[in-house]
Parts: C-alpha cells; structure tokens; sequence
C-alpha cells in the first residue's frame, strides 16, 4: 500500500501547475526530500475510537463503518433517531464521536442535537452530514449547540477518516466547527529549505487537509501554495500543521490569509456546502 500511494504522489506532483514541477526539479530535491522524511512525524501509535454512524441510508452507514474499521476503530451503526439517543444515554462514556444525519426517522432536525445535548453538554462530539442540513439558520444553530463540523456523506471512501481525523484527535487548535468541503487539487507546501508536492482532501475558510504520507509534526509552520478551481492566480499562505496522522495526512491552518484570498475560499466553500442537500 505504502508504495502505491507513493506512487500517487509522485504523479500529482507532474500534474501540478508547471511552476511547482520547475520548482521541485531544483538540483537539491534529493536532499530537501530526505529533509521532509527527518521532520515528518513518527508513525504514532493511535488509540481505537468508537464512532457512532447514525444515517438511515445503509449505503451512507456502511462506507463509513467500513473506512473507520478500516482504520483500526469500532463503528456503531444506527437508522433512527430514537436508536441513537437510546445508544448514546447507553454507552456514553465510550463514544468518541457521533456522525449524524438530521433527517433521521424520530430525529427532528436541529432539535436531535439538542436532544444529545441535554444528555451531556460536550459530550460526545457530533459532526453532521453537511447535505442534511437545510439552511443557513441551521448552521447557527448547530454552531450554538457546539456542533464540532461537517461531513459530505457522499464523500469517496479514502476521504472519509481525514475528514474525520480533527474530529478523533482534537488538540487545542485541529478542530474545525466551519463547513467543510470536499476538493482535490495539487498543493505545494515548503518547511525550510524544502518542497513537497501533494493533493488536497478538502478545505474551510481556515485550512486545509492535506493526503500525504509523509505528514510532518504538529505545529510546524510552512509555506503553502495551491490554486482553487477557476482560480485565476496561486494563493499563497502561512499556515501550521494543525494534526498529523501518517494513515490520512495532515491538516494545514491558515494564517495571515489576504482579504482576496479569504474571499475566494469563503466563496468556493459556501456554494459548495449545500450542494449535496438530502431530500
């Protein structure tokens, strides 16, 4: 596997726009590349979670206990409303995350949520399938109700735990509780002296999640460049390793992102979010 993707890499690196290949065939990439393996992060050794999928689509439910298992964690499918809150006042001690649907069978939209809040007030975190929601309101609401992010329930397999990944980990400043949406583009990232090449997993107004497997270590500030679909110039960014897993990659968080630069991702982000809206 781990050549393959690899492999993968390395051809995104010769789809990437012609000034990141002339850029990464610089006479030191040999060098730079064994400087990317001596700051990337040692493969950690990550506990098992248990994440609770609740979606009335068995075809939703099991890519996404199949990606989680994948992984190494232990999925809990449920397909109403009733079942999941039943299962959270259960086993809420041992949940790590609950993925849910608003518009399960006795679910009720944003009052589910509410629902699992007057079990516990933080606990667990929720992320809600991004194409349940109905409104701008509801984002508001789901905000207030400490809802932890969003997740595309269409999403392709391999995209699934680094969507999931700031979720299962959270750390001080790797939690995102803005939309989220999937996107796929070449992405350049310079730490020192070095360049890397990769391709993008999906991003928010505040970072991005980056498929490597190389990932370098948490809080780590580098150089990122990419340009979004129909962009008409590079977007060039600050930006800090937010959290590494070597299985998924790592998630970038912006910093001093230009007035234009924000509101082209803030744009691209808002039209996209609700585009996969669930009947």
């Amino acid at each position: 596997m781990k050549c393959s993707e690899n492999a993968a890499e390395r051809r995104i690196i010769a789809r990437s726009p012609r000034r990141l290949q002339r850029t990464l065939r610089s006479p030191h990439r040999r060098s730079d590349t064994h400087n990317v393996s001596s700051a990337a992060a040692e493969a950690p050794k990550i506990a098992t979670k248990t994440v609770v999928v609740a979606d009335d689509t068995a075809f939703v439910r099991d890519r996404f206990k199949t990606a989680l298992e994948r992984a190494g964690h232990k999925a809990i499918s449920v397909s109403s409303g009733s079942e999941l809150i039943a299962r959270v006042k259960a086993d809420l001690s041992t949940i790590d995350l609950v993925v849910v649907d608003l518009r399960l069978p006795h679910g009720h939209g944003v009052n589910l949520v509410r629902a699992l809040r007057n079990i516990d007030l933080k606990k667990p975190p929720i992320v809600v399938f991004s194409g349940t929601i109905a409104s701008a309101a509801e984002v508001r609401e789901l905000a207030a109700l400490n809802v932890g992010g969003y997740v595309n329930e269409y999403t392709s397999l391999q995209h699934i735990l680094p969507s999931l990944a700031p979720h299962l980990f959270p750390g001080d400043v790797n939690r995102r509780t803005g939309p989220r949406v999937v996107l796929g583009i070449p992405i350049a990232y310079r730490f020192g002296n070095t360049i890397a090449a990769a391709v993008t997993l999906n991003i928010s107004r505040g970072g991005v999640a980056v498929r490597t497997t190389n990932p370098l270590e948490k809080g780590i500030t580098v150089k990122a460049r990419f340009r979004m679909p129909m962009g008409k110039k590079d977007i060039d960014v600050e930006s800090k390793v937010a959290w590494s897993d070597r299985r998924v990659g790592m998630g970038l968080e912006f910093a001093g992102l230009g007035e234009e630069d924000r509101g082209v991702i803030a744009e691209y982000v808002d039209s996209h979010f609700f585009s996969n809206r669930k009947a």
